[in-house]
């Protein structure tokens, strides 16, 4: 999974995704839709050895990435060819039952469609539970905290909903990411 949301962070050029939450009843869940974020760049200089790209994006800012070993096509990408990155999140959290147990698991995919050139589309999907550390009625938000230091802030839509839950709840949280690489090579002169 590491390697998945590396290769999505790393090739979507920083680009983040938003989001606004929605807290849940016990059992209950709710969805949070995110952002399609489209970024394109163009590859500047590939170091095949440390599996390093240079790239520069519309705004003239250059990124540097290290490419995962599990992305296999990496040779496949040359100087000059425009990289596309769509990426897309989806946030769902859900109040844990009274006695359900902790969670903390994770998948992931890679697909990499026939052809010669350096494409793929790959998904990460985690369910950690986390704990309610803060409540803000005023903005409205929500703050959780988890596994290893993990933290989580984001406003809250609907008000109704945060008076449902508690600082000291238990809520699992599930996200999706899923990124989509797409490498075409610099026209014909």
């Amino acid at each position: 999974m590491k390697k998945m949301l590396s290769l999505a962070a790393a090739l979507a050029l920083t680009a983040t995704a938003t989001a606004t939450t929605t807290v849940t009843a016990a059992g209950q869940t709710a969805a949070i839709a995110g952002d399609m974020v489209t970024v394109t760049a163009k590859v500047e200089a590939v170091e095949k050895a440390s599996r390093t790209l240079t790239m520069k994006k519309p705004d003239g800012t250059y990124h540097t990435v290290i490419v995962p070993a599990v992305y296999e096509r990496f040779d496949g990408i040359k100087v000059g060819d425009t990289v596309t990155v769509r990426y897309y999140d989806n946030i769902v959290f859900r109040k844990l039952n009274p006695g359900e147990k902790p969670v903390d698991s994770a998948t992931s995919g890679l697909t990499t469609p026939p052809g010669s050139r350096p494409n793929a589309t790959g998904a990460v999907q985690r369910t950690i539970t986390t704990k309610i550390t803060a409540i803000d009625e005023k903005i409205p938000s929500i703050t959780l905290t988890g596994p290893n230091g993990w933290v989580y802030s984001s406003k809250v839509q609907d008000k109704e909903k945060l008076k449902t839950v508690k600082v000291g709840d238990q809520v699992n949280v599930t996200w999706t990411e899923a990124v989509s690489v797409a490498v075409t090579a610099p026209p014909a002169k």
